[in-house]
């Protein structure tokens, strides 16, 4: 089981990386230049944390399960929107 303040930590890199990928996703479809080296970080950091995540996921108790769940899907969400748009 993961501690409650290990968990509320990791539950906030998640969200720090979350904004930094929504961030480099809204200047990538308004400018057009989400070939870019930050584009593609944001990309890579959240698969990165996504990995983090499931690892965690394995080691976490009901509640965190559920709230390790949630942010999972808020990741994958965003990283098909970068897919996406990284395609047109």
């Amino acid at each position: 089981m993961t501690t409650r303040k290990s968990m509320e930590d990791f539950l906030y890199q998640c969200q720090q990386t979350v904004e930094f990928a929504q961030e480099q996703l809204i200047d990538g479809s308004k400018q057009g230049h989400f070939h870019d080296q930050e584009y593609r970080e944001a990309q890579q950091r959240l698969e990165d944390q996504y990995n983090e995540l499931m690892a965690v996921y394995r080691s976490a108790n009901a509640v965190q399960r559920d709230r390790l769940h949630r942010m999972r899907l808020q990741i994958q969400s965003l990283q098909n929107e970068m897919t996406l748009l990284d395609l047109h």
